[in-house]
C-alpha cells in the first residue's frame, strides 16, 4: 500500500518556543498535503553550541516542549509525527540526542538515542566533540507502522553502514536519517551517503535536515530528501530555508529491489589475512 510521507526542513534557532511554533506550522502543512508520517530534523528543539545556553533550555522528556507539541500534533492530525531528534536532559546530568515517534493517537511509540557521536576536526577549522555533551545510545531500534517497518538513524549514523544493514536484514523498509549536517561535509557527502545506504539495503531513506545559517553561528547543508530503494531521489529541498518534502512510498518497491539485487541474502562470512611483503631478496611462501 503506497502512502505519502514527508520530511520538513527547518533552520532551528536557540529558542525552543519559536522552533516549536515552526515545527507545528510545517507539520500541519505536510499533513494538509496528505502525509501520514512526518519527520522533523535533528535538533528540532534548538541548535545551541554554547553549553551554558544549552543547559538553560534543557528539559527532561516528560517536560520537553518539542515532545509535548509532537504528541499533540500527532493526535490532532491523526498521523505519525517523528521528531528527528531533540536534546533531552538525562538523570545523570548528560544529554541524549533523542528521536521520538508518536502515533495517530498521540501516544509515544518509541524513542531512539543517536549511537555515533560526531567527534571530528574539519579542514575549515570547525571542531566538534559531541561526546563531550551527549551520551551515546546503545540500542538500534525499529518500529512496525501500519504502512512499513521503520528503522532509525540520526545524522552521523549515516557513516556507519552496519547500522543500516542490521536493520534492513531485520525487515526495515524505510530508514530515517534526520540530520544537521555541516555545510562542508554536506556538500561533499550528504546525497552520496544517503543514496548509498538506500541502494545497499534496498530501502527507502527519508532525511529531514537543518538548513542555513543558525543563531548559534553554525551553517547546515539542508537538502532534505526522500530516496527510493533503487537509489533514486524522489523529492528534495534546497540548501537554505524551510521546506516540506513529500513522496509516496510503497513496501512493494522494497521487495522488488531485494528481488533484483539480493545482496542482503548473498552476503558470506569470511576471514581476513594480512600478508607481509617478503624481505628484499626473499621469496614469498
Amino acid at each position: 500500500m503506497a502512502v505519502t510521507i514527508a520530511a520538513v526542513q527547518m533552520c532551528s534557532g536557540t529558542d525552543p518556543v519559536r522552533n516549536v511554533e515552526t515545527m507545528r506550522r510545517l507539520v500541519r502543512e505536510a499533513a494538509a498535503k496528505g502525509a501520514v508520517y512526518v519527520q522533523t530534523p535533528e535538533m528540532t528543539g534548538a541548535l545551541q553550541r554554547d553549553r551554558a545556553g544549552l543547559k538553560a533550555i534543557l528539559r527532561s522528556e516528560a517536560d520537553d516542549l518539542v515532545v509535548a507539541a509532537a504528541a499533540e500534533l500527532a493526535g490532532e492530525l491523526g498521523i505519525h509525527v517523528h521528531v528527528g531528534s531533540t536534546a533531552i536532559a538525562l538523570s545523570d546530568g548528560k544529554v541524549a540526542n533523542r528521536g521520538l515517534l508518536f502515533g495517530p493517537d498521540g501516544e509515544k511509540i518509541c524513542s531512539y538515542d543517536k549511537i555515533h557521536m560526531f567527534d571530528v576536526d574539519l579542514d575549515n577549522g570547525e571542531s566538534w566533540r559531541e561526546s563531550a555533551v551527549y551520551s551515546p545510545g546503545a540500542v538500534a531500534r525499529m518500529a512496525d507502522l501500519p504502512f512499513a517497518r521503520l528503522g532509525f538513524a540520526i545524522c552521523y549514523d549515516v557513516r556507519f553502514p552496519e547500522l543500516f544493514k542490521t536493520q534492513a536484514q531485520a525487515g526495515a523498509e524505510i530508514i530515517s536519517v534526520p540530520a544537521a549536517f555541516t555545510r562542508q561535509t554536506g556538500e561533499a557527502h550528504w546525497e552520496i551517503l544517503l543514496r548509498a545506504r538506500a541502494i545497499e539495503n534496498g530501502v527507502y531513506i527519508i532525511a529531514a535536515a537543518q538548513a542555513g545559517v543558525h543563531e548559534d553561528g553554525r551553517e547546515t547543508f539542508g537538502h532534505s530528501m526522500i530516496i527510493d530503494p533503487w537509489g533514486r531521489v524522489l523529492a528534495s529541498a534546497g540548501g537554505t530555508g524551510e521546506a516540506v518534502v513529500l513522496a509516496e512510498v510503497d513496501p512493494a518497491a522494497v521487495k522488488a529491489a531485494h528481488a533484483k539485487i539480493p545482496n542482503l541474502r548473498n552476503g558470506r562470512s569470511f576471514t581476513l589475512e594480512v600478508v607481509d611483503e617478503p624481505a628484499k631478496g626473499g621469496v614469498a611462501a
